[in-house]
C-alpha cells in the first residue's frame, strides 16, 4: 500500500492560513505515506498532471487530497486519478480550506488541524476498497411542474430538442403570475402579447403533454427514472367537448372569489381563468356551487350547447415514468395583514396589493383598466406607493429582497400617469435597486418624464382622515416627518414561494431555505441543479427573480435536461449500501427510513426473510444504516471500520516515522 498526499496551497485561500508545507512533512512520517507535495493550485491543469505524475512515477495506490470541500471538485480529482490508471474511489479529499483556513486565524492552530484532518484521512482511504460504477437505461421523458412562464420556456426547449415533455399545471390555465400582469418593465410591452403565443405553442407541440388541473401526488426513482403519480383533478368539465363559450359562466347564480384578479372584483362558480386562458376550458368550483351546496341549480349543464359539464366527474390519477424533472412553481405574493396592522391590516378597503392594482391596470381585468378606489369608485387623484411591504424588513421575518419591486413601482406609476393624466403618485421607498439591463433609465423615466415624486424612508403608518388616508413617514435625505394624502395606497408586497412549494420539494427529496425557496445545488456552478440528481429548478421557484432572469434560468434548465437524456445510460454511483444478509435479523427498519424506496425484502432458502439493496434507487444517503439495530448494512466507501479508523487515528498520539520508512519518501513544494 503507497500512499499519495497532496496539500493544495489555493493560492493564499489556505497557504494564508495553513503552513502547507509542515502539513506535507507531517504526512510523510504517517504510516504507508511515501509521497507528500504542496502544489499551488491542485485543481489546475499543471497541479492534476502533477498528482497524475506522482501516481505514476511512485507507484501509489492511494491518494488523500487536502484541498477544498469534495463538494466541489471530487469528481475532477477522481477523473484525474483515473487518467493515471488508479481506480476513481481510492481516493479521499480533507476539506482544508472551509473547515480549516476560512475559519482560523491564527497559523499555528490552522495547521495543527489541517493536519489532524489529514491524519483522518490518511486512516480512512488506508481501508478503502476499488469500487465499480454501474450503469441504468434513461427514460427519455421529461416533466415540467407548473405553467408559468419559466415552466413554458423550460417545456418549449425540451420539446424543441425532440424530447417529449408532460407539463403539469395545477390551475385550469396556463401562465401563472405573469398572464396577471398588464404590462412589463422596461419595454411597457402589453404582457398578455408576449405570453399567449407561447401558451398557444405549448398546447400544440406535438412533444408536450399539457395537464392542467392537475398536482404531483407522489414521486418515488432517481436520475434517469422516475415514477410520478399525478392527480388530474376533477372540475366537472369535460376538456375534449369544451368550445370555451362561457356561455355556463354568464348563466351561472353562484358568486365566487375571482382568484385571478387577485379578489378584486367576484367570478361565478364556473368559469373561464381570463379571455386569453389556454386552453380555453372553463372549470366548476364545488366549494361555490348550488348544487353542490343546496342540491339544487344544474343551470351550466342546460345551457350549455357542447354538453361538456359533468357533474360525476371524479379526480382521477396517472403514473408516468420521466428521465428528468423541472420545478418552476414560482410565486406567490407576500401576505401582509397579518404582519402589517400598522397600514390598516386589510381594514381599509383603499389599502391594495401591486398585483391587485395590476389587475385595475388591464384591459382585461374585473374594471376594464379603469382604476377605480374600491370603497367607492372614483378615480384616485393622489396614489401613494409603499415599497418594500414584507421584503427588507427584519421586523416581520423577511430580511431579503424581493428583486422586482422597485421596477414593477416605477412602471406602475408610469401607467397610473398614462391612464389618469392629471394624477399625482409618490413612491416611498429605501433605496432603488435597478441593477438590470435598462431599468435605472426606465426609473429616471418615472421621475423625469411622468413627475412621480420619490420619498426615501419607510411608511409607518396608514390611516384615514376626512375621506383621505394618510400615509405617515419619514424622509430621510431631509431629515423630518412626512404625511402624504393619498386616495389609494399600493403596497409593493414582497414575493413568497409557492404555498405547496415545501409539501413539493418533500416530494422530490429537494432541499429548501427559510422562505420555502428551492436551494440550488450550488450558488455558482449550480444555480439549476438540486441535491437530487435529475431534478432541476427554474424561475422563482428559487428565489425572487423578474422575467428575463427566469426565462434565462429556464432555458438553462432545458439545456441540462437535454443533455441528460441524450445519453441511453447513465453511471451510476457505486457509493451504495449493501446488506449482510446471512447477519440481517430482518426487523426492516432500514426499509422505514429510506427516502428512496431503495430496499426491499428478500426471501433467502429456508424461507428466512432479509433485507436487500436495489443499487440503482440507492443516493448512499447513509439512513439505514444508522437505524439497522445490528449494524449489518454498511455504506460502501464509507464503512463503520474506516469511520472509526479516522476518530481512532485524531485520539491517539501520532507515531514518529522509522528512518528507513523515511528515507524512502520525498516532499516536494511546488512554487
Amino acid at each position: 500500500m503507497r500512499i499519495g498526499v497532496f496539500v493544495c496551497q489555493c493560492g493564499t485561500n489556505i497557504a494564508a492560513t495553513v503552513a502547507t508545507r509542515r502539513v506535507v512533512e507531517a504526512a510523510l512520517s504517517m504510516r504507508d505515506v511515501f509521497h507528500g507535495e504542496s502544489i499551488q493550485y491542485t485543481c489546475s491543469d499543471p497541479g492534476q498532471r502533477a498528482i497524475i505524475d506522482a501516481i505514476q512515477q511512485k507507484n501509489l495506490t492511494r491518494v488523500v487530497l487536502a484541498a477544498c470541500s469534495p463538494r466541489m471538485h471530487e469528481t475532477t480529482f477522481r477523473r484525474a486519478i483515473a487518467q493515471a490508471g488508479m481506480n476513481p474511489f481510492m481516493l479521499e479529499m480533507v476539506n482544508i480550506r472551509e473547515q480549516c483556513s476560512w475559519i482560523h486565524s491564527d497559523i499555528d492552530t490552522a495547521t495543527e488541524k489541517a493536519i489532524d484532518l489529514v491524519r483522518k484521512g490518511v486512516a480512512r482511504v488506508r481501508r478503502q476498497t476499488p469500487l465499480h460504477a454501474g450503469s441504468v437505461p434513461v427514460t427519455r421523458r421529461a416533466l415540467v411542474i407548473g405553467g408559468g412562464v419559466a415552466g413554458i420556456q423550460a417545456a418549449l426547449d425540451i420539446a424543441d430538442a425532440g424530447v417529449p415533455v408532460t407539463l403539469v399545471e395545477k390551475s385550469p390555465t396556463l401562465g401563472g403570475n405573469m398572464a396577471r400582469l398588464d404590462k412589463t418593465f422596461p419595454t411597457l410591452d402589453c404582457s398578455s402579447c408576449i405570453l399567449t403565443p407561447r401558451m398557444v405553442e405549448v398546447k400544440q407541440h406535438e412533444n408536450i403533454d399539457l395537464m392542467v388541473s392537475s398536482e404531483i401526488e407522489n414521486v418515488r426513482g432517481y436520475i434517469g427514472n422516475f415514477e410520478v403519480d399525478i392527480r388530474r383533478k376533477a372540475t366537472c368539465v369535460i376538456e375534449e367537448k369544451c368550445t370555451g363559450c362561457m356561455i355556463c359562466e354568464q348563466k351561472c347564480p353562484s358568486r365566487a372569489p375571482d382568484d385571478f384578479n387577485a379578489g378584486v372584483g367576484e367570478s361565478k362558480a364556473i368559469s373561464v381563468a381570463f379571455p386569453q386562458a389556454v386552453p380555453l376550458v372553463a372549470a366548476l368550483r364545488k366549494e361555490y356551487c348550488r348544487l353542490f351546496l343546496k342540491g339544487r341549480c344544474s343551470v351550466c349543464k342546460k345551457v350549455c350547447p357542447a354538453g361538456a359539464i359533468d357533474y360525476e366527474q371524479e379526480d382521477r390519477f396517472v403514473t408516468e415514468r420521466f428521465g428528468a424533472i423541472v420545478a418552476a412553481t414560482g410565486f406567490e405574493q407576500f401576505d401582509w395583514k397579518k404582519a402589517y396592522p400598522s397600514f390598516g391590516g386589510g381594514l381599509y378597503p383603499d389599502v391594495i396589493t401591486s398585483l391587485e392594482y395590476e389587475r385595475m391596470l388591464s384591459a382585461s381585468g374585473p374594471t376594464g383598466g379603469h382604476i377605480r378606489r374600491p370603497s367607492d369608485g372614483a378615480e384616485p387623484k393622489h396614489i401613494v406607493f409603499i415599497s418594500c411591504v414584507g421584503s427588507r424588513d427584519e421586523s416581520v421575518g423577511r430580511p431579503a429582497c424581493c428583486g422586482v419591486g422597485c421596477m414593477y413601482q416605477a412602471k406602475q406609476a408610469i401607467l397610473t400617469k398614462e391612464h389618469i393624466p392629471d394624477s399625482q403618485s409618490y413612491v416611498f421607498y429605501l433605496d432603488v435597486r435597478a441593477g438590470g439591463k435598462g431599468y435605472e433609465e426606465f426609473v429616471r423615466r418615472a421621475t423625469r418624464e411622468f413627475g412621480t415624486i420619490y420619498v426615501r424612508g419607510r411608511v409607518g403608518k396608514v390611516y384615514p382622515r376626512n375621506g383621505k388616508l394618510i400615509c405617515m413617514g419619514t424622509d430621510t435625505l431631509a431629515g423630518h416627518q412626512v404625511e402624504v394624502e393619498a386616495d389609494l395606497v399600493v403596497l409593493a408586497a414582497g414575493l413568497n414561494a409557492a404555498g405547496a412549494a415545501a409539501g413539493l420539494a418533500r416530494k422530490l427529496n429537494i432541499s429548501y431555505d427559510m422562505y420555502g425557496f428551492f436551494s440550488e445545488g450550488h450558488p455558482k456552478l449550480k444555480p439549476v441543479e438540486t441535491n437530487t440528481g435529475g431534478v432541476f429548478l427554474a424561475g422563482a421557484c428559487q428565489g425572487p427573480k423578474d422575467i428575463p432572469a427566469s426565462v434565462a434560468q429556464a432555458g438553462a434548465a432545458a439545456a441540462k435536461v437535454v443533455s441528460l437524456l441524450s445519453r441511453a445510460e447513465l453511471e451510476t454511483s457505486p457509493m451504495v449500501a449493501e446488506v449482510n444478509q446471512m447477519k440481517c435479523t430482518g426487523c426492516f427498519k432500514c426499509r422505514e427510513v429510506c427516502p428512496y424506496g431503495a430496499i426491499e425484502e428478500q426471501e433467502l432458502r429456508g424461507g428466512r426473510r432479509v433485507a436487500h439493496v436495489i443499487g440503482s434507487l440507492c443516493q448512499g444517503c447513509g439512513l439505514c444504516n444508522v437505524a439497522c439495530p445490528p449494524a449489518v448494512i454498511p455504506l460502501k466507501g464509507y464503512t463503520d471500520n474506516q469511520l472509526i479508523a479516522e476518530v481512532v487515528e485524531v485520539l491517539r498520539e501520532p507515531e514518529p516515522a522509522s528512518s528507513a520508512g523515511a528515507s524512502a519518501k520525498a516532499v516536494e513544494v511546488a512554487e
